[in-house]
Order: C-alpha cells, then sequence, then structure tokens
C-alpha cells in the first residue's frame, strides 16, 4: 500500500487550502455553466458533455486527497457536496430542456432530498458522521453514467440508440442500488445516533 495513503499529513485534517478541495470547488463552479448550456437548445450538447465530466470526475478529488495525504475535514464534506449538487443541476436542467423524463429525475431527487434533510437535522446537529458505503458509490456511478447516457439517445446524437440501451440498464441498476443504499444508510445512522 502506498505510505501516503497510511501516513497522511498530521495536520491535513484542519486544512482548506488543498488540491483536492480546489478540484471539488472547480466542480461546483462548473454548475451554472453547463446548467446554461444544457438548457438553451443551441448549446445543449455541449452543456451535456461539459456536465458528464464534471460528474466523470467525481473519484479525482478523493482519490488525490488519499493518494497525497491531504484528506481534510472540509473536503469530506466538500465532495460529496460537489457530487449531489452536480447531478441534482444537470438532472433538472435536463428534464427542463425535455431530454430526460421527469418521472426519472423524480425518483433521483426525492431519495437526495430525504437524506440531505436528515443529514443536515439530525447527524450534522449531533456532530455525527457515517462513512460512506460501497454499495452507495455503485449506485451513484451508475446515475452519472446512466443520466448523461439517457439525455444522449433523446437528443439522437450519434450511436443514440446504443447510449439509450446502456442508459437505461445502468438507471434501472443505479436507481434500486441507490434505494437500497439509503436504507443501508438508515441503519448505519441510527447505529451512530445510538453510539452517540
Amino acid at each position: 500500500m502506498d505510505t501516503s495513503e497510511r501516513n497522511p499529513d498530521p495536520g491535513s485534517g484542519d486544512r482548506v487550502a488543498t488540491v483536492p478541495n480546489a478540484i471539488s470547488l472547480v466542480r461546483i463552479l462548473l454548475i451554472p455553466v453547463f446548467v446554461r448550456l444544457i438548457v438553451d437548445h443551441d448549446t445543449t450538447t455541449a452543456g451535456l458533455v461539459v456536465f458528464a465530466l464534471v460528474v466523470a470526475t467525481d473519484w479525482v478529488d478523493g482519490t488525490i486527497a488519499r493518494r497525497t495525504g491531504q484528506v481534510s475535514e472540509v473536503g469530506k464534506i466538500l465532495d460529496p457536496v460537489a457530487d449531489r449538487l452536480a447531478i441534482a443541476a444537470g438532472i433538472i436542467a435536463l428534464a427542463i430542456r425535455g431530454v430526460f423524463p421527469v418521472w426519472a429525475a423524480v425518483l433521483i431527487l426525492a431519495r437526495d432530498v430525504v437524506v440531505l434533510v436528515v443529514g443536515l437535522t439530525v447527524l450534522l446537529r449531533r456532530h455525527v458522521r457515517i462513512d460512506v458505503r460501497w454499495i452507495g458509490k455503485v449506485a451513484t456511478f451508475s446515475l452519472m453514467v446512466a443520466v448523461p447516457a439517457i439525455s444522449w439517445g433523446a437528443l439522437d446524437l450519434p450511436l443514440a440508440a446504443a447510449a439509450t440501451a446502456v442508459g437505461w440498464v445502468s438507471f434501472t441498476v443505479g436507481i434500486v442500488e441507490y434505494y437500497v443504499a439509503a436504507f443501508v444508510y438508515a441503519g448505519d445512522a441510527r447505529t451512530a445516533l445510538a453510539s452517540a
């Protein structure tokens, strides 16, 4: 194992100005850019590409943080916030543009809203934190593939049929995992609160 993963900088937990945090911040700053591009019929494809790049780089900031020992408390919050904001903004913009089904958008966003409300009102107030589960990561990845792929197909871009097929398979798998992960996190939250 890389020693930088096992022996992070002792003071890194309190640091704010780190490379991973800067990457997360850039991803957040790109949100209004791809939203503006998506809702404009003339630039929807460009917006979809930017959105796909932003969600595809989900793993970059976390990986750099672990490998360079720059894991910070700010980063632990900023990284998932960047993910959730980017996904939510992209889904809403694509639904408004008419290239992603509203019902599918609601299924994803409803779960995120519930998790966010519980996280803010219960866990943060009591200073309790739960770790991200593998199933949650896989579910998020599946939906990050599904949303751009389905939208790509709806725009009738090159390989539209293949993109649509891949998108709906990924969505079906991802949305099931997404809600299973929510129940797992609910159990983790109850355990963490009981321990606290």
